[in-house]
């Protein structure tokens, strides 16, 4: 385990020395960052995590009402669906999610969106959050603001955070797709029927960043939410995990805290988001997560229990790693099994 402070000097000359460096881009992200703010994603999540959307559980009215929303915030800000779709659709049959346990889930649909690169568009890198929820129980509606109502928004900002730059002459050299995944409270079925039935081959997707539960604290960091659990970033490669240390000094000063990134872990939160389906087939994946709190799959998840000044921050930071890795020179080299 280790906790890694605000860092200084010293550290980015350290790893700047490694054999793969950061893109010196000619481009500073701090003006496109900061155009990820709390104001915008508190009104994106009181819709995503309104009663309207019913819980979104997988394939329900309420999952695909919120569905229709990132969508309309996809079209509103001119960020198209991917080359090849047909729309912002991938949609998924019952008969997939319902093969492993059947639970009798109907119909759902992953939701895409896309930049394409203007240097190595055939690069892929990949933005995922999960957009489904539990539902409803007993009557009460489990709304999932942080769960993941909380990544979810954030994907909508940091898409937007990349068109701003793209219509400015900077877009990323490297692709990005923002892939809303759903069935993850059933098994991670929707990032598994992705990575089955990619759009873009997975030889060619460089990372996965998976945002899933950044709007709150744990009681570890009762007395701060100014940090991240960063998970599994440098299982396959050290490349990457040096791209999200930089990119935080550089950028964001967050504490990156790496208590679950221990293979040891009891809880395998490694093994229990969407980022998994990504790295077991080779894919560096780095999935930012709060850690758990008393709301944690409750009705009381609420918007209105978010940080926002937490969420901004966590959200700008996976904005700024997305920003390197898709303009650096060289794509992360996978040097671990």
């Amino acid at each position: 385990m280790k906790k890694i402070p605000l860092l200084g000097l010293l550290v980015v000359l350290t790893i700047s020395c490694t054999t793969q460096k950061i893109s010196t881009a000619n481009t500073d992200p701090t003006k496109y960052m900061n155009t990820i703010t709390a104001d915008e994603l508190k009104t994106h999540l009181y819709i995503v995590a309104s009663d309207e959307m019913e819980g979104r559980e997988t394939g329900s009215v309420g999952q695909k009402k919120a569905g229709v929303y990132l969508i309309d915030q996809y079209k509103k800000n001119s960020v198209p669906f991917p080359t090849g779709a047909s729309d912002y659709y991938q949609k998924i049959p019952a008969a997939f999610l319902n093969a492993k346990r059947n639970e009798n889930l109907p119909d759902s649909e992953n939701i895409w969106a896309y930049i394409e690169g203007s240097e190595k568009p055939n690069e892929v890198l990949v933005i995922s959050a999960h957009y489904d929820h539990v539902g409803a129980k007993n009557g009460e509606i489990y709304n999932g603001a942080d769960d993941d109502g909380s990544g979810t928004v954030a994907l909508l900002e940091i898409a937007q955070a990349f068109q701003i730059a793209k219509k400015e002459g900077h877009g990323p050299k490297r692709s990005v797709l923002f892939l809303h995944v759903t069935g993850e409270e059933h098994g991670l079925h929707g990032s598994r029927y992705y990575s089955e039935n990619p759009l873009f081959p997975l030889a060619n997707t460089i990372t996965d960043i998976n945002i899933d539960m950044i709007g709150r604290r744990d009681e570890a960091h009762a007395d701060s939410n100014n940090y991240v659990y960063v998970i599994g970033a440098n299982r396959l490669s050290t490349d990457l995990d040096n791209i999200c240390t930089l990119a935080n000094a550089k950028y964001t000063n967050l504490v990156l805290d790496y208590k679950y990134n221990d293979p040891k872990d009891p809880n395998h939160f490694y093994e229990r988001s969407d980022h998994y389906n990504f790295a077991k087939n080779g894919v560096p994946s780095v999935f930012l997560f709060n850690g758990v709190h008393a709301d944690y799959h409750k009705p009381t998840d609420s918007p209105d229990k978010i940080e926002y000044d937490a969420l901004t921050k966590r959200a700008q930071f996976a904005f700024v790693t997305a920003w390197e890795l898709a303009n650096r020179t060289e794509r992360p080299i996978v040097d671990k099994k």
